[in-house]
């Protein structure tokens, strides 16, 4: 690990320290297996010394797996990036979400761009969205769990992987701070069961494994910070599980069913500041799956961007417990969330905003606000129907009910036209407010210009104006 030279005047000097910046050396382990050559970035404190990044791979985008490029470090004020392309030319580079309104300078085959505050950003050169530079500015942690302390697991700097447990499985008890050192690579997943007061924080990462994080029948847990890279399944796998806070999560797969956030009868969550970049389902929200029983409530998710290389970038109410008349899925809210990418061919599976009320669910009270929806390759803007799943329903869904979309954007080329549909006449959809929906900059007023196919069964859809 590096420090810049300024954080030794910590002690004496706390102004000098908010001007801090921390990089890390990969572990000997992964220097060659796990780089990507594409780009070579390095990062400085204005008028400072260069300091290089390891460049690791990642790969996305199930339909046809490709290398990608990731980096991280630590910053407070401001830093300036240098970012040289390592094979072709540079015509144009541009950086995501377009809402940060970052702007790059190209010189020749070299990038450079100033941040002043954390961001987590895709840099894309001539439109390859496919072969990018993820780029994972970090907070400096402000608080670092003591390693002596018992209550500590302390993953340091390399790599870490169970010698004698099966099935590469790090258990995590009750009470216990999981603190992975960002020049550590965990090559397990972190299992919470029957556990409570857990916390796993820290910008190392969690490396290939088979899920991130499993989260089953357990309360007041926190994940915040590290970078997942290619878990076979989901990055967290939540189950009957309450008060679980999710932030500055970075996350990518490109296997079949390696969503990212899946949470089964959980409630009482926040998840903010998010990167997730998934080759299904980024955000998934269901009722009662597999072994895991109960509703599912009060959920905020906010500041983050999502990237659906396949399936949906937020999905809710598909599963639940069809036998015994469904569960009820109530009071979630997304805002400020952008949106990189929807690319489904599968008609069943699009909406970059989607409720799937299925399996006798309830699905009320969701709200959308603010959301800025990016170019997307193949999709909808949003899908909202009551409906029969013939792979995975074991019934409709009761109904969809109060739902708020407000201030939401689109720009980019044609989507397929959203769809809001009902079932029948005892499984409506209802109560739907959409307050300016703007696509390439024009206000939509009705369905036919917003491009909605509005389906039997439902009432109270209403457009309005700012």
């Amino acid at each position: 690990m590096k420090y810049f030279f300024i954080t030794l005047f910590y002690l004496t000097s706390p102004t000098l320290f908010s001007q801090s910046l921390i990089t890390y050396e990969a572990p000997t382990g992964v220097k060659y297996t796990a780089h990507n050559d594409d780009f070579t970035v390095k990062v400085r404190k204005p008028g400072g010394e260069w300091m290089d990044l390891f460049e690791y791979n990642v790969q996305v985008d199930l339909d046809n797996v490709q290398n990608a490029s990731m980096v991280s470090f630590d910053f407070s004020g401001k830093v300036e990036v240098s970012v040289r392309k390592n094979n072709g030319n540079i015509n144009k580079a541009q950086i995501r979400p377009l809402s940060y309104k970052i702007s790059p300078e190209i010189n020749g085959n070299v990038i450079t761009f100033t941040l002043d505050q954390a961001r987590k950003i895709s840099l894309e050169i001539d439109g390859d969205k496919l072969h990018n530079l993820h780029l994972f500015a970090n907070p400096i942690l402000k608080e670092k769990p003591d390693p002596k302390d018992p209550n500590v697991i302390y993953f340091g700097p390399g790599v870490h992987q169970p010698k004698d447990l099966p099935g590469d499985v790090f258990h995590i008890p009750s009470g216990k701070t999981v603190y992975i050192d960002g020049g550590a690579v965990i090559k397990a997943k972190f299992m919470i069961d029957h556990a409570q007061d857990v916390k796993i924080i820290g910008h190392g990462i969690v490396f290939q494994p088979e899920r991130g994080v499993e989260i089953r029948h357990s309360k007041n847990i926190t994940i915040d910070g590290p970078i997942f890279i290619n878990p076979s399944h989901y990055t967290i796998y939540g189950g009957e599980s309450t008060g679980l806070t999710f932030q500055n999560i970075k996350s990518f797969s490109c296997k079949g069913w390696s969503d990212g956030i899946d949470l089964m009868a959980c409630s009482d969550v926040l998840i903010d500041d998010v990167f997730m970049r998934n080759s299904d389902d980024c955000i998934a929200i269901y009722g009662h799956r597999w072994n895991f029983y109960g509703n599912a409530r009060n959920y905020q998710i906010k500041n983050s961007s999502l990237w659906a290389d396949i399936a949906h970038p937020t999905n809710i109410g598909l599963h639940g417990n069809a036998e015994a008349g469904g569960d009820l899925i109530e009071n979630i809210s997304f805002s400020n969330i952008d949106i990189l990418e929807q690319d489904e061919d599968d008609s069943n599976y699009q909406g970059c905003l989607a409720i799937s009320a299925s399996d006798n669910n309830l699905v009320r009270n969701i709200t959308y606000e603010n959301i800025r929806i990016e170019d997307i390759q193949e999709g909808q803007l949003f899908n909202f129907r009551v409906y029969f799943n013939e792979k995975y329903s074991g019934a409709p869904g009761r109904g969809i009910e109060n739902i708020s979309l407000k201030n939401i954007q689109y720009n980019g080329n044609s989507a397929n036209p959203s769809l809001i549909y009902g079932y029948d006449k005892d499984r409506i959809l209802k109560n739907i407010t959409i307050e300016n929906l703007k696509v390439n900059g024009k206000t939509m007023l009705n369905t036919k210009d917003a491009e909605i196919k509005i389906g039997d069964f439902t009432k109270n859809i209403l457009f309005t104006k700012k």
